[in-house]
């Protein structure tokens, strides 16, 4: 099979699948058994070269659980995030574009902070992604991050050691990590489950292979979004910067929630699509 005729199959078979990334996954998916990137494998494939018969049954049963929807990112093991690869895989939550955004936000605050060492937290840090990327981005930072889960920490601890292996990582919850940094704290950044209890993700990859403990929060959503910020009270310092995800319409009732507990300067951001995505505030 040629690679174009190859990845016009692939293409067709996710978009009949309601797979919105048709083209991109099937490249993807081809680009991962030729081990070859998207731009590699499209000048490969104007050339005419073919797959070899392993090559195009192992592309043809990945084809055929992505078209199931099989995540992506389980099916390569890969997630790409900022400028992270962070392995990921059944038992994590795979870190989304718009956290991108997130994560930003914190990465702006740390570079703000006027200290040589200005210490970040994470907390529900899942594969990574946001606590690795502060670390890789604001190198002079002390960043701490914690995670509950024994599935998502088989991957977490792998993105630590390729990406970050000086920062901090521990299994535990949310809310009482950290006790020796209470009140030291520049920048508390989280991720957390915010899903309402009755609430079905609308794609079949979330609801179906995402860990449901890093989806939902609780009858509104907002129950771990509670416990970050009392968390985030007892470590931040007076001035210290918080960083919340949440879900596009979660925003006016956690600057409520925030506001009525005390916190300053409390805001909420988009993300690239136009949606609510973050709320940020200061202690």
């Amino acid at each position: 099979m040629k690679l174009s005729a190859a990845i016009e199959l692939a293409s067709k078979k996710f978009e009949q699948a309601g797979i919105e990334s048709f083209q991109a996954d099937a490249e993807i998916l081809l680009g991962f058994v030729l081990d070859l990137s998207r731009g590699e494998l499209q000048v490969k494939a104007i050339t005419g070269e073919l797959l070899n018969e392993a090559e195009e049954i192992k592309f043809l049963e990945l084809v055929a659980k992505r078209a199931e929807r099989f995540p992506l990112q389980h099916l390569t093991g890969v997630a790409y995030f900022r400028q992270l690869e962070l392995k990921v895989g059944p038992g994590v939550f795979v870190p989304r574009f718009e956290t991108e955004t997130v994560t930003q936000l914190a990465v702006d605050a740390l570079k703000a902070v006027p200290s040589d060492n200005p210490i970040a937290v994470d907390l529900a840090t899942g594969s990574g992604a946001i606590a690795i990327s502060l670390a890789v981005e604001v190198p002079n930072a002390q960043v701490f991050a914690v995670e509950l889960s024994e599935d998502a920490l088989v991957y977490t601890k792998q993105n630590f050691a390729k990406y970050a292996p000086t920062a901090t990582l521990v299994q535990g919850d949310l809310a009482d990590a950290f006790p020796e940094l209470n009140g030291q704290v520049d920048v508390l950044v989280s991720n957390p489950p915010y899903i309402p209890d009755d609430m079905i993700p609308i794609y079949p990859e979330v609801h179906l292979h995402d860990p449901s403990m890093a989806l939902y929060g609780g009858a509104d959503g907002l129950d771990l979004v509670r416990k970050v910020e009392s968390s985030a009270k007892r470590l931040l310092r007076k001035g210290g910067a918080l960083v919340i995800e949440h879900a596009d319409m979660q925003g006016d009732a956690i600057r409520e929630l925030i506001l009525n507990l005390g916190w300053r300067q409390c805001s909420t951001h988009k993300d690239l699509s136009g949606r609510d995505r973050a709320t940020t505030a200061i202690r």
